[in-house]
């Protein structure tokens, strides 16, 4: 007959079995390298405490030597109420105290000393925050022993704002001189009623990096220009050509000419054209120039698209005359890829904001959870701090192989923009003269 209770005691037997080879392993790392040893204690809760307890005994011991031996300057001085972290949460203990006879002071413990601060200096706790653990979640979601304190909803967020505040200054300051840029993305992320401006760079190996972020009311062409401006003393170079990709906003395509000039080819993007123009349309009508609007963006040739987009502009004006003048609006900035010949797979990796965008979806896991933004500091932290965790994951652009031949096409056409302006220059001085 089945005994459920004998199979329930083997069970708890195997249990200890697997507690006692934990230990034994603790009990084998006092010999190896401090460090090495405090990260297998941390690792081994709630067993860490007693491992902890144990090292401290153990280096009592070494300090005084046996219980009741009195030899040696140092003796045992009783116990004192302490605590320590494991990992980054903070448990209570019984501190043993050394103290020196001859010098009638406390002997610290180097063990207990190395203990004070959480092991993984807050960065752990800054990651259960970013990935939708509200600091109020926070004691049922933690998985450690319940003899933890110190970890209430005040405490986590203070050490996130310390350590988000700390990331938002070096990304703000980071030195850009070390990258070679050839685009640039360039979109806004909403919060409630402000904005936050994200640039981001792609370097000739195809790497997607984080410029900056500046909080704007809204896509105003002053502010914009003086954010770009700081990124250029930070070191972004723009001389042998730029290729900036935005979705339109006006503000931005000024503070874009104002900053950069003749260095920088705006591509305009052809889904933002697409859906804009879409818009004004019925159902139907929607599903059919959707599709249209596609193919024309995919012919091989600047002249062949521009040619099957004027064809759908004669056919909007019969249709929605609104829809047909949205796209004449900025239609060859849509097509500035167009004449750069570069692969298919990078042309429609830089045709669409869409880097940027998956970027800022990206950053929505770590934002969308906030109930309420309090100040302009917590939004650019929030940002910063989320932008900085997802950098290290981003894919590099596809067709990134193609990059040094647009390299050089821009330069190519930065060469012959400013032959042509010096030219004009020259002209209107003898003009004058």
């Amino acid at each position: 007959m089945f005994n459920l209770a004998r199979k329930r005691g083997k069970a708890k037997a195997k249990i200890s079995d697997k507690r006692k080879a934990a230990m034994d392993r603790v009990v084998d790392a006092y010999s190896e390298d401090f460090d090495v040893k405090l990260s297998v204690i941390q690792e081994l809760i709630p067993i860490g405490l007693k491992a902890v307890a144990d090292e401290l005994q153990n280096e009592v011991k070494r300090l005084a030597g046996n219980k009741h031996s009195r030899s040696g300057d140092n003796s045992r001085w009783g116990l004192q109420n302490g605590s320590v972290y494991l990992r980054d949460q903070k448990f209570a203990i019984k501190v043993p105290r050394v103290r020196n006879v001859s010098t009638d002071s406390e002997v610290p413990l180097a063990t207990y000393q190395r203990l004070q601060r959480p092991f993984d200096d807050g960065a752990g706790a800054v990651q259960r925050l970013l990935h939708g653990l509200s600091t109020h979640k926070y004691h049922e979601s933690s998985a450690l022993a319940a003899e933890a304190f110190g970890i209430s909803a005040s405490s986590l967020s203070k050490r996130f704002k310390r350590s988000s505040t700390g990331t938002l200054k070096a990304l703000q300051e980071r030195s850009l001189t070390a990258y070679d840029f050839v685009a640039l993305f360039i979109d806004a992320k909403r919060y409630a009623k402000d904005g936050v401006m994200v640039a981001l760079g792609v370097t000739i190996e195809g790497r997607k990096v984080v410029l900056g972020i500046e909080q704007t009311h809204s896509e105003n062409g002053n502010a914009i220009g003086q954010w770009l401006g700081r990124l250029i003393e930070r070191g972004l170079k723009f001389e042998q050509g730029l290729l900036v990709i935005v979705d339109g906003s006006k503000g931005i395509r000024k503070a874009i000419e104002q900053t950069f000039g003749p260095y920088a080819l705006v591509q305009r993007c052809r889904w933002h054209k697409r859906e804009n123009v879409v818009s004004y349309l019925n159902d139907a009508d929607k599903v059919v120039y959707r599709r249209r609007l596609q193919d024309a963006y995919t012919k091989t040739t600047r002249k062949e698209a521009l040619a099957a987009l004027k064809q759908i502009h004669r056919e909007l004006e019969k249709i929605n005359l609104s829809a047909a003048n949205s796209l004449l609006e900025g239609l060859d900035e849509t097509l500035t890829i167009h004449e750069l010949g570069l692969s298919v797979e990078l042309e429609r990796s830089l045709s669409t904001t869409n880097c940027i965008e998956a970027l800022m979806s990206q950053m929505g896991a770590y934002t969308d959870k906030v109930d309420r933004w309090h100040n302009s500091s917590q939004i650019q932290r929030w940002t910063a701090t989320g932008l900085t965790d997802i950098e290290p994951r981003l894919h590099r652009v596809k067709g990134h192989g193609m990059l040094r031949v647009l390299r050089f096409k821009l330069s190519d056409i930065v060469a012959t923009r400013i032959g042509k302006k010096a030219t004009v220059e020259a002209q209107v001085v003898t003009a004058v003269n």
